[in-house]
C-alpha cells in the first residue's frame, strides 16, 4: 500500500481572543487510485477538532472515499468507509499530532479529488452576551476602571464578530465545494452522453449502409452480393 504524509504547518488563519485560539485550514487534494493520503495536525489537549470533507470529483467512477482520524498514540477515533462526504467534531483527549487519512486504495483506476477543512478551537469560549452588563456590580469602581472594562467588552464583541465571519466563510467555502462537485458530475455525464451518442450514430449509419447495399443487390444482376445470394438459394 502506497502512503504519503504531509504536515499541516502551513500558514494558518489564527483568531486570537485572549485565551481562545482558533485554527482553520482548507485544502483540495487529488488522491490517485490505490493510494492513501495522510496529514498531521498538532492539537492540544481539550481543544475541539472540526473536520469536514467531500469528494468533488471521482473521475469516471463513484465519488466516495474512506477516511479515518487517529490520535497521536495511534488510536482511531473516527472511521468512514466509502462515503462521498461527512463531518466530525471531537474533543482532543491527547496532545500531539493527530493523523487524518483519506484512503483510495479500493479504487483500481479512478483518482479522487477531495476538498476538506480543519478547524481547531478551544472549548472555553463563553457564550455570555458582552453587552449584558450588571452595573450594580461596578459601584465601587472609578470611572477610569469602568472605562477599561467597557473597552475590553467592546474588544470581546469585535472578536466574536470576527469569529462568526470566519464561520461564514467556512460555509461559503463548503458551498463552493458542493458547486464544484455538481459541476464535475454534470461535465462527466455530458462527456459520457456525447460518447455513447456518437457510437450509436455510427452503428446506425453502418446498419443503414448495409441495408442499402443488400436491397440494391436484389435488383442488380451484376452485383457480387446478388450472385452470392443467388448461389446460396440454388445450393
Amino acid at each position: 500500500m502506497l502512503k504519503r504524509a504531509f504536515i499541516l504547518y502551513l500558514v494558518p488563519i489564527v483568531v486570537r481572543i485572549e485565551s481562545v485560539m482558533s485554527f482553520e485550514k482548507e485544502m483540495t487534494i487529488s488522491i490517485d487510485s490505490r493510494r492513501e493520503e495522510c496529514f498531521y495536525q498538532p492539537v492540544k489537549r481539550g481543544q475541539v477538532i472540526d473536520v469536514e470533507y467531500q469528494v468533488i470529483d471521482g473521475g469516471q467512477g463513484e465519488i466516495d472515499i474512506s477516511f479515518h482520524l487517529a490520535t497521536p498514540s495511534g488510536r482511531i477515533v473516527v472511521s468512514d468507509l466509502k462515503k462521498p462526504e461527512n463531518s466530525h467534531r471531537i474533543e482532543a483527549s491527547e496532545e500531539g499530532d493527530y493523523r487524518l487519512c483519506w484512503d483510495n486504495t479500493f479504487s483500481h483506476f479512478n483518482s479522487k479529488t477531495v476538498f476538506f477543512e480543519i478547524i481547531i478551537e478551544s472549548d472555553d469560549d463563553d457564550e455570555r452576551d458582552p453587552w449584558d452588563i450588571d452595573f450594580e456590580n461596578y459601584g465601587g469602581l472609578s470611572p477610569e476602571e469602568l472605562y477599561d472594562i467597557k473597552i475590553q467588552d467592546i474588544q470581546d464583541a469585535i472578536n466574536r464578530v470576527r469569529t462568526h465571519l470566519v464561520k461564514i466563510r467556512h460555509i461559503q467555502d463548503t458551498l463552493r465545494a458542493f458547486e464544484a462537485r455538481d459541476r464535475n458530475i454534470a461535465e462527466g455525464n455530458f462527456v459520457r452522453v456525447n460518447y455513447w451518442s456518437m457510437i450509436q450514430i455510427a452503428v446506425m449509419l453502418f446498419v443503414g449502409l448495409i441495408q442499402v447495399v443488400m436491397v440494391k443487390s436484389l435488383f442488380d444482376d451484376k452485383s457480387r452480393v446478388h450472385r452470392f445470394w443467388k448461389s446460396g438459394i440454388t445450393s
